[in-house]
């Protein structure tokens, strides 16, 4: 069997394109370089792909990586937000934006078929979205490349049981993974810092509810 190849990007990258499966048609939005890209039309996992990036400069740096398939007719490139003008793909990339945003962007267009999201921040918005749809969140992990991603595979219909306080923060499979204790120790040692500083009564109050709530689930009393 062929083995499959990466672009030349870090750890983050070669991570997200191992969630990444054979489809038809492939898009990525909010493309950055486009390496994602690069890795599923080098390996022959599409037949064709669109990447999309509400900037111009960004798409434009893809578009010189990937010039070689848009020249072949397999690569569309559109300069758009969200997944307005991207049209249907069976399988949906969206890495690097916050789960907030791509709540924003999936409510404004659709949920596809398959899909796998990396958000930087307020993942559990987007865990708690795609539940209500009734989703099939078939992993929902962490990893680390320096700092700390969570990335959530799925598809758009078969529903997925109910999640208990702590998966809905931080994944059902992130639970199960030994990087969690290392990142629940980090975000501890970050909240303890701040508490350290001056602040108001209420937010004082709000950070040591995180705090209880991170060590709770640490020690396993929090499910």
């Amino acid at each position: 069997m062929r083995q499959k190849t990466f672009g030349g990007a870090g750890g983050r990258i070669p991570s997200i394109c191992a969630r990444l499966e054979r489809c038809a048609v492939f898009a990525d939005v909010g493309c950055d370089h486009g390496y994602c890209t690069q890795y599923m039309l080098k390996n022959g996992l599409c037949d064709r792909a669109v990447i999309s990036d509400i900037s111009a400069k960004s798409l434009s740096k893809a578009q010189a990586l990937l010039s070689g398939y848009i020249s072949q007719g397999r690569l569309s490139c559109v300069c758009c937000d969200g997944l307005a003008g991207v049209g249907n793909a069976d399988l949906v990339l969206i890495a690097g934006m916050g789960g907030e945003e791509t709540v924003k962007i999936l409510r404004e267009g659709y949920i596809p078929p398959s899909f796998v999201f990396q958000p930087m921040r307020n993942a559990e918005m987007l865990r708690a979205y795609l539940l209500s749809k009734g989703c099939a969140i078939e992993e929902d992990n962490i990893f680390r490349d320096g700092k700390f991603y969570f990335i959530i595979k799925g598809r758009a219909r078969g529903g997925t049981a109910n999640y208990s306080a702590a998966e809905l923060a931080f994944g059902r499979d992130s639970l199960k993974n030994p990087l969690i204790k290392e990142f629940l120790t980090e975000e501890e040692g970050k909240i303890e810092a701040w508490l350290a500083r001056p602040m108001s009564g209420e937010s004082r109050a709000e950070l040591i509810g995180r705090l209880n709530f991170l060590k709770g689930v640490h020690c396993g009393e929090i499910k």
